[in-house]
């Protein structure tokens, strides 16, 4: 099923204030409800290819896999397939960066956040690494359903500091988990339940960083109308306090409903019972 007629999607990515490139790197391949944003690290040009690879390697191939088969299917041990894909899949574009990082003196230690997102049959399943973020609106609740992997979440959740205390952390761009930088990494997946009305927030921390929740929700809810007019001012929100980073963001909003679609067997069942 394709989805251009249910979802709009925008992209839009900004060095930010103080750095000269770009190591974020943003791909939405709307027909297949495929969203992936990728956050690099690294010296000189290393994090802008690290991030550059993930998004090129995990845009062909979940869309190649995608045209297939179906995200609703079940794997041979009876998880969602699309959770076998998800995790494949960033194995391999990690492996690829990991690779090239040690054979390449130039790309040392280089390594990406990622967080992407499969709309699929009224649902969205969400696999991220790192501390780039996912938030969802929702009527007028605006929550973060991704959970950072970092040190500073770490040393919240162990109540060694308070979320107010963490706004003024000098450990916010300390990251527990990315692609490339190890030989295995471990992806976090989850699904979650898509409504006709929900906006969905895909960034780079450097928004987060410069820009407060709350002033994010408030944005999302007030432009909701116009994405491309809300992806700029998210950006410039984050320039006009500071910008020290690079700042990319995607707003899929959800315009209907998309279930999945049955095989012709399972409709002639269905008619005759």
């Amino acid at each position: 099923m394709e989805l251009n007629d249910v979802l709009e999607i925008v992209t839009l990515s900004h060095p930010g204030m103080v750095r000269s490139n770009n190591e974020d790197s943003v791909l939405a391949i709307a027909p297949r409800g495929i969203v992936v944003l990728a956050d690099g690290m690294g010296g000189y040009n290393a994090g802008e290819v690290a991030s550059g690879m993930a998004t090129n390697w995990l845009g062909v191939e979940l869309e190649k896999a995608l045209t297939l088969r179906s995200p609703s299917e079940k794997d041979s041990t009876g998880l969602p397939w699309i959770h076998t894909l998800l995790e494949s899949e960033v194995a391999r574009a990690n492996g690829a960066i990991y690779h090239a990082a040690q054979s390449q003196p130039q790309y040392a230690g280089m390594g990406t956040t990622l967080v992407m997102g499969v709309f699929h049959d009224d649902s969205v399943t969400v696999a991220h690494i790192g501390d780039s973020r996912l938030y969802r609106l929702r009527g007028e609740e605006f929550l973060c359903i991704t959970r950072d992997h970092s040190l500073l979440q770490e040393q919240i959740d162990a109540g060694v500091i308070s979320i107010e205390q963490a706004r003024f952390s000098q450990n916010k761009n300390l990251v527990t988990r990315a692609v490339g930088v190890d030989p295995t990494v471990k992806v976090e997946i989850h699904d979650h339940k898509v409504l006709p009305g929900d906006i969905y927030v895909f960034c780079s921390d450097g928004l987060n960083d410069m820009v407060e929740d709350d002033e994010i929700g408030m944005t999302v809810g007030m432009l909701s109308a116009n994405l491309g007019l809300c992806a700029t001012q998210l950006i410039q929100m984050a320039c006009d306090n500071g910008g020290r980073d690079n700042v990319s963001v995607v707003l899929v909003k959800v315009k209907g409903e998309f279930p999945a679609t049955r095989d012709v067997w399972t409709r002639l069942l269905a008619w005759f019972k």
